[in-house]
């Protein structure tokens, strides 16, 4: 499967949400679930966790997910608290993010 068959939809309100990973073929849905926290310097989205089901794992789903997270956030201005120890991992490997962390 190609990462770009993936389908990346959003849900939720301005205070809680989720992005949901849709593959073609599949009835699972991969997740990542954030709250929003507010601090001195603006609004800030804790990425609590990544769900991806054994269906749909190893085909790129979570880091999908986080890559639209990160997409919104430079798009909308927020930054990210990667709580979540697969967002945390990622931030890691991405230091062209670090000005996303907050």
């Amino acid at each position: 499967m190609d990462q770009s068959e993936v389908t990346i939809t959003r849900h939720g309100s301005e205070h809680a949400g989720e992005y949901h990973a849709h593959v073609p073929g599949a009835q699972a849905i991969g997740r990542l679930t954030w709250v929003r926290r507010d601090d001195a310097s603006g609004e800030v989205r804790v990425a609590d966790h990544t769900l991806v089901p054994p269906a749909i794992g190893g085909r790129g789903v979570a880091a999908r997910l986080v890559e639209a997270l990160v997409a919104d956030a430079r798009a909308q201005g927020f930054r990210i608290d990667p709580t979540c120890s697969y967002v945390e991992a990622l931030f890691r490997r991405h230091p062209d993010w670090a000005d996303l962390r907050a």
